[in-house]
């Protein structure tokens, strides 16, 4: 190691590499309750690519693992530390390179955060649809190194369906470009898609070329009280049945709305166990007539009340709750955050069954969801300090994965497998399938190198 650490330093400029021990401690691990997580040997702060390929290059020489962070804002581990690896932090490659208006596209590094360039774009009267709720925080290289979704998901896509082209550092430190500017574009595999959702393994991000939208029409605010869970998820069912595209369809249940309540003072958890939420941003009357539409299949599905908002600042004001619902939950204690995806017609089904884990296993759980789309989010609370709920716990995170793959569904929807959701992969994929991904790791990292462990690791 004292003779990598030489080889680093001639890599790289001297303040680029950190090897004070509680600096680095700081970068060895993402939001991950629970993940295991290792002791770096160093960590640099990448300032260019040229910086990216020569850690790259020297961890290929000395056999050295390199994992690649933005944030930290990961749900995973997928940013989590093997002990002796070098964490790579791109956080400081954070500019916008380009915004081609007419083209309606950006090219950004990977450090630049999410609502920056979304208000970037919007100054020039263009859009960037991938939301995650932490847009305030997290960058576009990691939204691409985990195909970060968010509320507007259900109707606009993941991050994948934004993603032109990325500068990568891959193999023993060769750069390459993948993907393309151009519209259409069919030459050889997609290997930029290949890149989006890999979680750092193949490669390490240093430029992204993404799509852009143009402006959207003001949306139109649906809000559901319900009393159920399940009748919440009849909801979204009948809404999907009647061939509505919502621009956000998103779940807040009780737990969620006392803990907003209890640290901002909303006063949300007085009128229901259950809030839907849903938008429909189509222009003039179709909208009113979508909005109205799902005002009808909420109260049929059961709702207590239902109605379109006609005050924008209350609307708002209610979006932000449900952002603000994770940060309200961790202030109760350790969050094991859930990320599963089920066919948009079983949602009450999975609901039901999540609410069945809690009760079975005595443990604490809160939901929010992209409903619209079939991504929940269970919050599974547990003490701090408490090991027995701390087991119960993570006997319910395995719980509510096993039927989250009976019904058809998925480990993940948009955090990524990281550490949490390794044992979950392998029971969704066939081991054929398996062998197919350690292939592509093989070509693609034959040092061995890139977040090693992480997604088809070992469970």
């Amino acid at each position: 190691m004292p003779a990598f650490l030489d080889a680093l330093r001639n890599a790289v400029p001297a303040a680029r590499l950190v090897t004070d021990p509680d600096v680095v401690a700081s970068y060895a691990h993402d939001e991950a309750e629970w993940a295991p997580r290792g002791t770096p040997a160093a960590l640099v702060r990448a300032g260019s690519t040229e910086d990216v390929r020569a850690v790259v290059a020297a961890c290929a020489e000395h056999g050295v693992p390199v994992v690649p962070r933005g944030a930290g804002t990961g749900l995973s581990g997928g940013a989590n530390a093997l002990d002796g690896c070098v964490v790579l932090s791109l956080e400081a490659m954070n500019e916008i390179v380009e915004i081609d208006a007419a083209e309606r596209l950006a090219v950004v590094q990977p450090g630049v955060v999410n609502d920056v360039l979304r208000l970037a774009a919007a100054e020039r009267g263009l859009w960037y649809p991938p939301d995650p709720a932490s847009s305030p925080w997290s960058t576009i290289g990691g939204n691409t190194a985990t195909n970060a979704g968010g509320v507007c998901c259900v109707k606009y896509g993941v991050t994948r369906d934004y993603v032109l082209a990325v500068e990568a550092v891959v193999g023993r430190g060769e750069v390459v470009r993948l993907g393309r500017r151009t519209a259409k574009g069919v030459a050889g595999y997609d290997l930029c898609g290949l890149m989006v959702g890999s979680e750092g393994t193949l490669g390490v991000i240093t430029e992204v070329t993404v799509r852009l939208r143009g402006a959207r029409a003001p949306e139109h605010t649906v809000v559901g009280y319900f009393d159920a869970l399940r009748d919440a998820g009849e909801a979204v069912s009948r809404v999907t049945a009647a061939g509505i595209v919502p621009s956000a369809l998103e779940l807040v249940d009780r737990h969620c709305l006392e803990a907003v309540d209890a640290w901002r003072n909303m006063g949300l958890s007085a009128d229901a166990n259950v809030l839907l939420l849903g938008r429909t941003d189509l222009p003039g009357e179709a909208g009113e007539a979508e909005a109205d539409a799902m005002v009808a299949l909420f109260k049929e599905a059961g709702a207590t009340w239902s109605a379109r908002s006609s005050d924008e600042a209350e609307a708002e004001a209610l979006f932000a709750a449900r952002r603000l619902a994770y940060p309200a939950l961790e202030r109760l204690g350790p969050v094991l955050t859930e990320d599963v995806c089920v066919p948009r017609a079983l949602v009450p089904e999975m609901l039901t069954r999540i609410e069945a884990a809690a009760s079975d296993t005595g443990t604490h759980i809160a939901n929010i969801a992209h409903a619209g789309d079939g991504n929940l989010h269970p919050l599974i609370i547990a003490p701090a300090g408490d090991d027995d709920a701390r087991v119960r716990a993570q006997r319910a995170f395995d719980r509510i994965v096993a039927d989250a793959i009976d019904l058809g569904g998925t480990v993940t929807g948009e955090h990524g497998v990281g550490l949490l959701k390794r044992r979950g992969l392998h029971a969704e994929l066939d081991p054929a399938v398996i062998a197919m991904h350690h292939a592509v790791k093989d070509a693609l990292d034959p040092a061995g190198i890139f977040n090693p462990g992480k997604v088809f690791g070992t469970p």
